[in-house]
């Protein structure tokens, strides 16, 4: 066994495009709620002081945009203008039109619910490995833990000196073993997080180690030749809107598997589930740890393909690293036999007519047992 070349992910705490993705949702989830059959593909942009909602919705229910996007706003912790941000007083813009009338008519061109058509064409993958229980890469799910974890010492009051935005990074090194993985260490950390004026650089050093990193770091991956880079800027008082613009579905790496496996392109945020950007990507993340969580093989990648207007994918291809003892053509016969990929099947076996949208826009949307898709099928073969 050869140790492979150290390998980093890059999931996001709360950068600006990420609240743009929980806006984006939060408007689909309030308008799934009233209307489940409603057809959204929302858009924000974020900017100092201004938030733009544009895009496409077709739908019979009315929704209060000022209303879903301030409370959004207020609940990521943009309170004040200080920070870039007010959801009292910020400009909420409003762009939105009717879904463009072929692509409505190319979607609803099925007699049955399961005929629903896909929206739009492109590629989707679904990847999964055996290295933790959740069958998601070591790298980006603790990345993600760490996000969370500082989330929530800001939310009780522990640190208050942390304000919204922020990222972490995780660099690990693996064994490869017949192409599965084993992770070995954690090589580098990285902690760049926004705070308070007047914070000690060493008091935010201390307390990420202290509070963050060794209580959430298994000590196992940590040693003595580890680096940590705890706020490499040495300062992050202006971050947020400040610093940057944000806009929805550009964190597409850190919504799926932090690098591993493979992405099709499409963002997931603010789609209902009728594009196969977000639905498609689902199943194929449901097939694959399927695969591996009843021990098919270790690490998997799904791919499908969809075309506009078709309900079936155009082709379904799965890759096993090595890591299985039947052939991949097995495997395909095995997908094949068990899951009904069509767009509304997709929709109505992971009961996708649900707002449960907001909430896949922090920590991934992947890896988290909440959601259908992480339920492994019971597979026959």
């Amino acid at each position: 066994m050869e140790d492979m070349p150290v390998y980093g992910c890059f999931p996001l705490l709360l950068h600006l495009d990420k609240m743009c993705d929980q806006i984006s949702n939060a408007v689909l989830d309030a308008y799934i709620k009233v209307d489940p059959d409603a057809r959204v593909a929302c858009e924000c942009v974020a900017k100092t002081g201004m938030i733009l909602l544009c895009g496409e919705i077709t739908s019979k229910a009315v929704i209060d945009y000022q209303q879903v996007v301030r409370d959004t706003i207020k609940r990521i912790g943009y309170d004040d203008s200080s920070k870039g941000l007010d959801y009292k007083t910020c400009t909420v813009l409003v762009a939105l039109e009717q879904q463009c009338e072929e692509i409505k008519q190319a979607i609803s061109c099925g007699t049955h619910d399961e005929d629903v058509a896909a929206g739009d064409q492109g590629l989707m993958f679904g990847y999964a490995t055996d290295e933790t229980d959740e069958c998601m890469p070591t790298t980006i799910l603790l990345a993600h833990k760490i996000s969370a974890k500082i989330k929530s010492l800001a939310s009780n009051g522990t640190l208050p000196w942390i304000r919204p935005d922020g990222k972490t990074q995780i660099t690990m090194e693996y064994r490869d073993s017949g192409g599965a993985l084993e992770p070995l260490r954690v090589h580098t950390l990285v902690i760049s997080v926004q705070h308070a004026p007047g914070v000690p650089l060493a008091q935010i050093q201390r307390e990420l180690m202290g509070r963050v990193v060794k209580e959430v770091i298994p000590a196992k991956y940590l040693d003595e030749n580890t680096i940590y880079h705890l706020l490499p800027s040495k300062a992050f008082v202006e971050g947020g809107p400040k610093g940057d613009a944000g806009l929805t579905g550009r964190k597409i790496i850190v919504d799926t598997y932090g690098g591993w496996g493979a992405h099709g392109g499409g963002a997931f945020s603010g789609k209902d589930p009728s594009k196969v950007d977000r639905s498609g990507a689902y199943a194929a993340r449901w097939v694959a740890k399927s695969l591996v969580k009843a021990g098919l093989c270790r690490r998997v990648l799904v791919q499908l393909s969809y075309s506009i207007g078709l309900s079936h994918p155009l082709a379904i291809s799965v890759f096993h690293y090595g890591t299985s003892d039947r052939s991949e053509d097995e495997l395909l016969d095995i997908i094949q036999k068990n899951f009904d990929l069509r767009v509304g099947s997709i929709i109505r076996e992971l009961n996708l007519k649900r707002p449960i949208y907001q909430q896949t826009a922090c920590y991934g949307h992947f890896g988290r047992e909440e959601f259908t898709w992480e339920k492994p099928k019971q597979l026959v073969y």
